[in-house]
């Protein structure tokens, strides 16, 4: 068997690889091209392999998804619910048991901030005599807690 017949046999029955057979008839990888490409069946066969190896990607694909071990990612949204829960107790709840005005402020959406930078609500609004019309913001409020006490700001 000659050397372009050996080529195309082990192009088209053993279905290897271009250099795969260079390296069996030990001869260069553009010199098989040219064989194969000059061979009939050279169109056939390459929407052959195009299909076989489409189907195999899908297989190889379906099989990586299902053994993937995506990496799991810190979740921490519990702690950061926890430490929302004291923040806002604690600014709930640092003057005796009753709501501040700065908690007030902060929980409702009635204030408005006026020129002088205090919190205002709008004279339209028809309120309870328990609710501050204004709030000073010029005070300190504990805004964390540390081992001396409580950290304010201004």
């Amino acid at each position: 068997m000659n050397t372009k017949e050996q080529i195309l046999d082990l192009y088209y029955n053993e279905h290897l690889k271009q250099n795969e057979i260079a390296k069996v008839v030990r001869k260069s990888c553009p010199y098989v091209s040219k064989i194969v490409r000059a061979d009939n069946r050279n169109n056939q066969e390459k929407e052959t392999r195009k299909t076989t190896n489409a189907e195999n990607r899908k297989i190889y694909l379906q099989n990586y998804f299902k053994t993937y071990n995506r990496p799991k990612k810190d979740d921490n949204s519990y702690e950061q619910m926890l430490a929302q829960q004291k923040q806002d107790s604690m600014e709930l709840s640092y003057s005796n048991n009753t709501l501040s005005d700065y908690a007030l402020a902060k929980w409702s959406s009635i204030y408005h901030t006026n020129s002088k930078g205090n919190l205002v609500i709008d004279r339209k609004l028809k309120v309870g005599s328990d609710i501050p019309k204004s709030i000073n913001m010029n005070i300190k409020v504990p805004t964390q807690k540390c081992k001396k006490g409580y950290v304010y700001s201004y």
